[in-house]
């Protein structure tokens, strides 16, 4: 079970990669599993809601079958120690290598392990049988490091051993979509932020690494690839000699020059204090870098921004986005809004509705407000009624709709390219995105064209997506 962003999503095809080394074998129904394991977000208090429901279901479940259970991805230290007491195996995603000598070194026997001389231990051929760990509350892996008890002074991970999970081949889960890792952590410490908790400090990827992937990628076929990092217009900063994300995004543009192969490069997620005008103007001079920007600006009012600690202010945001509309007046404008955070007053939460007037976001992930454990904000009153909360996201989301429809309906009678990804729910149609990713109705019954670039005429628009015909 995969929790959270797109960084857990890409994570999660490098732990594909591990365990089917292994010789384990993907199942979509539990129920047919030996090795269940979820990869975790502390973002909000609800991942982590799904993952305490999860394992209580699975360690039910042990009472009848012989079941292995993990948890890895972003986990805060006070749920770690909690989670030792109910999974199997607790690690942090730079340990991801070390998983099969875990497995070993308690006595699991894995499919590889298994040689012809002792078959027997295999039913109906592809089962696996193996002896449980101890069912009396002690886990078999146990952390190298004392956990901190004290929420208001975490510990910080140590995530030098990230590069033994960038050198994992992925087992990508699409064969037109990808996502490539450039870089792990953030050294921002917004105080509402787990992240620095969870995955540590700023570590770039090296950038051989992540170009000859691409290029891979590329020559491929792929359609899409999307650069990931908590703050990857930092990328860079941490290695003497290293390209900067600017520098980056230009080899990636020349590579796509020189393999004439069409596809969208995004990246996500920047920082507006580090988005440099040369990264725009190298959007702007390449093809293949998707004229999209997701930009989070996570409050409209300054004074709640300086609060949030998120060392930007309306003013360079501002500066940010005049650029982009300068330089790539085609660019759609993504956001991340937080609302209801503490202290936050009705005339604060109008400004940020006044930004969303004035910035003409295409889309926004908006979400209420939610204590992180670790995280600066935790020590704050939590002052901000669920029921008032609820109405700013209501608000918002009403405000951003309108914005959004009177945006794609100027696209009725346009042709645009769009990526086709999917069969839609209702028959007949395909769904798909366009390079802005504005999310497209296609009217066709031709699954072939999944996976492919075509030509749509506009012929709908709604709030958060347009449809339209095939050009033939």
């Amino acid at each position: 079970m995969v929790l959270g962003c797109q960084m857990n999503l890409s994570d999660s095809e490098r732990v594909k990669s591990v365990i089917e080394a292994m010789g384990f074998t993907p199942t979509e129904n539990e129920a047919e599993a030996s090795l269940l394991g979820v990869l975790s977000c502390s973002v909000r208090q609800k991942p982590i809601d799904k993952v305490y429901n999860k394992i209580y279901v699975w360690n039910r479940q042990k009472n009848h079958r012989n079941i292995i259970t993990f948890v890895s991805g972003c986990v805060l230290p006070n749920d770690r120690e909690k989670f030792l007491k109910l999974f199997d195996f607790v690690f942090p995603m730079s340990e991801l290598n070390d998983f099969p000598n875990m497995l070993k070194n308690y006595g699991i026997v894995t499919p590889l392990s298994l040689n012809h001389s002792n078959s027997q231990l295999l039913e109906g051929g592809n089962k696996m049988i193996f002896p449980l760990p101890s069912t009396t509350g002690e886990t078999p892996f146990k952390p190298i490091k004392k956990l901190n008890q004290n929420p208001d002074k975490p510990i910080l991970p140590v995530n030098q051993d990230i590069f033994g999970l960038w050198n994992v081949k992925p087992s990508y889960q699409s064969s037109f979509e990808a996502f490539v890792p450039i870089q792990n952590g953030c050294d921002k410490f917004c105080s509402f932020c787990a992240v620095p908790y969870t995955r540590g400090r700023e570590i770039s990827r090296p950038s051989t690494d992540i170009l000859d992937e691409i290029k891979s990628l590329m020559a491929e076929g792929y359609k899409t690839i999307t650069l990931l990092g908590q703050n990857v217009n930092s990328y860079g900063l941490d290695r003497e000699g290293e390209l900067s994300f600017a520098q980056l995004l230009q080899q990636i543009g020349e590579l796509g020059n020189q393999l004439q192969n069409p596809c969208w490069v995004y990246f996500t997620s920047p920082h507006p204090r580090d988005m440099s005008r040369d990264v725009i103007e190298t959007i702007a001079t390449y093809q293949v870098l998707a004229k999209q920007i997701h930009l989070p600006l996570q409050s409209g009012d300054d004074q709640v921004l300086i609060k949030m600690n998120r060392k930007h202010n309306l003013d360079r945001y501002r500066e940010s986005v005049g650029q982009i509309r300068e330089l790539i007046p085609q660019a759609t404008l993504f956001t991340d809004i937080i609302v209801g955070f503490t202290g936050e007053t009705e005339e604060q939460f109008q400004n940020t509705l006044k930004s969303f007037e004035e910035f003409q976001f295409n889309m926004a992930y908006i979400a209420m407000y939610s204590p992180r454990p670790g995280a600066q904000s935790y020590r704050w009153d939590d002052d901000i009624p669920p029921a008032t909360k609820k109405d700013r996201l209501h608000n918002l989301s009403e405000t951003l709709e309108t914005i959004s429809f009177n945006y794609n309906q100027k696209l009725i009678g346009s042709q645009v390219k769009v990526l086709v990804k999917d069969k839609e729910r209702k028959t007949g149609f395909l769904s798909g995105y366009t390079e802005g990713k504005i999310v497209t109705r296609i009217k066709s019954k031709d699954v072939s064209l999944i996976g492919k670039f075509v030509v749509l005429q506009v012929t709908e628009a709604s709030g958060f997506s347009i449809a339209g015909e095939l050009v033939l």
